[in-house]
């Protein structure tokens, strides 16, 4: 059975294990800022193309693993790496709470209890609204002059206007969007029934943006019952902007790197599917093995594009699952190779910029992305993965090497899982359990490719690919592909055995 979607109304919320200091109550608007308890959307690790800039997390922590991390030992006392951290960010007190987040006065910050935060960096917020002469419009923005072209239609996914609501990651040029969409029925002959806004935040960086969903979520409903009231929204904007790059507009914030040990909290488990530490326990559950076939997809950097009907959130999360896929940790590898690029949401407004791309991972609601097969290399429906490429075929059947790694994955799941639930063990979660599993994976394989290509004779044997958690003759087709798109100088000497 094809699930839809798993996706609960959000709620205020607390990440509070046993025993643990309660913190202030949350507002009765807005959303509170949680450095040390929050799990982001972001690049994990070198090798996922977000992370790997010069001076960014990729780069520490290639630093870190082969040992010249040196000014980052020099400063372990006050920079720390983990889930929302970044890691040159100082230690700060309880964010205050604002106006726009309370409706009220500004309230003292607390001191007593430390935590560590991203900066924040809003570049630009906005209302989209749907016009029933003039189609999707920016009917107000800040700051007003912001390049918003393009944004009316990625905030408001087609065929949004058989859902009550949604929320929807996009990308814009250099920068990643967070809108919350909401569909509201009125008696209005002029509006045929129905009012439909979405009110978005655009910024350098994904991984921080759900931290305000339920602040957009609130002031969607807001619009819809208040049209033209946008105080709340100029007093937010005005909290949380920030400093547009000089030049050519790329993006200049660094994405968080998630490493164990990390700071986790047991989380409620109505909580999971809105917060983006859910969403791997989503992915896994829907893709099954076929999850898979997806990470070697993956790390061959091929152009992945997921279809499905609205609501579209929950998909925004698959493509951060896909991407989570392909970290490597190793120095050195995938320098070369194209960036995986997460674009989340598309539509057919972005084919222009997707016939530029050579590596992407996106969702899309449209159908007509079907036809249009130069755009992509793998298509995904509901778990339905196939590829036009005929020389890609051979990597969509499953092999003895692939259920086995499926079955260490959910056996892993399982004991963390009875570990949690037991024990009352909440030092990790599944994400970073999703994430380690692949990562170690995938640097098995390029430390036996790396070490093979070093010695003398470069001769890839069925004992290496086996040692590689790979099958010598089902992953012959896979390793071919892997060897020439990281440009890796060895000999495979596997037989491929004649077809009955």
């Amino acid at each position: 059975m094809v699930e839809q979607s798993d996706r609960a109304p959000l709620l205020d919320w607390e990440e509070i294990p046993n025993g643990a200091p309660a913190p202030a109550p949350p507002p009765e608007r807005g959303y509170i800022s949680r450095g040390a308890n929050c799990r982001a959307l972001g690049s994990t690790a070198p090798g996922t193309g977000w992370s790997t800039s010069p001076g960014g997390p990729g780069a520490f922590l290639s630093a870190a693993v082969s040992g010249e991390a040196d000014s980052a030992a020099a400063s372990a006392e006050t920079v720390r790496v983990g889930p929302c951290w970044d890691a040159h960010s100082p230690v700060k007190g309880e964010s205050r709470l604002t106006g726009w987040e309370t409706g009220g006065p500004e309230k003292e910050p607390a001191t007593s209890v430390p935590e560590w935060e991203e900066k924040d960096q809003i570049v630009a917020v906005f209302v989209v609204t749907f016009d029933t002469r003039s189609g999707n419009i920016v009917e107000w923005c800040l700051p007003q002059d912001a390049d918003l072209v393009g944004v009316e239609f990625k905030s408001m996914a087609s065929g949004s206007h058989r859902i009550s609501s949604d929320f929807i990651y996009f990308r814009k040029g250099s920068y990643f969007g967070l809108a919350c969409f909401a569909n509201m029925p009125v008696e209005s002959v002029l509006e045929r029934g129905a009012r439909m806004k979405s009110v978005g935040i655009l910024s350098p960086s994904y991984t921080l943006l759900y931290r305000y969903m339920h602040f957009l979520e609130n002031q969607v409903r807001h619009q819809l019952e208040s049209p033209g009231h946008y105080t709340q929204l100029e007093a937010f904007y005005e909290d949380k902007k920030g400093v547009l790059p000089i030049g050519n507009g790329a993006a200049t914030s660094l994405q968080p790197v998630h490493w164990l040990p990390s700071i986790n909290r047991c989380m409620h488990p109505e909580m999971k599917i809105t917060h983006p530490a859910g969403c791997m326990s989503q992915f896994i559950k829907f893709f099954g093995e076929q999850m898979i076939v997806l990470w070697k997809f993956a790390l061959l950097r091929k152009r992945i594009l997921i279809f499905s009907p609205p609501p579209v959130g929950v998909v925004c999360y698959r493509v951060y699952g896909c991407c989570c896929l392909a970290n490597v940790s190793l120095p050195g590898i995938g320098v070369s190779v194209p960036e995986f690029r997460p674009f989340f949401y598309i539509n057919v407004a972005d084919i222009e910029v997707l016939e530029n791309e050579v590596s992407y991972v996106a969702c899309t609601t449209e159908k007509i992305f079907e036809e249009k097969k130069g755009l992509y290399d793998v298509y995904v429906d509901n778990q339905n993965v196939r590829t036009h490429h005929e020389n890609l075929q051979p990597l969509l059947r499953i092999n003895g090497a692939d259920r086995d790694k499926y079955r260490k994955l959910s056996e892993q799941r399982q004991m963390l899982l009875y570990s949690q639930e037991v024990d009352r063990d909440c030092s990790s979660n599944e994400e970073d359990l999703f994430i380690l599993f692949f990562m170690e994976q995938n640097n098995r394989i390029f430390q036996i490719l790396s070490e093979v290509s070093a010695s003398q004779d470069k001769t890839l044997t069925e004992e290496h690919v086996r040692g590689m958690g790979l099958d010598p003759q089902g992953d012959r087709s896979f390793l071919i592909d892997l060897l020439e798109v990281y440009g890796i100088d060895v000999m495979l000497v596997i037989d491929n055995p004649c077809c009955p």
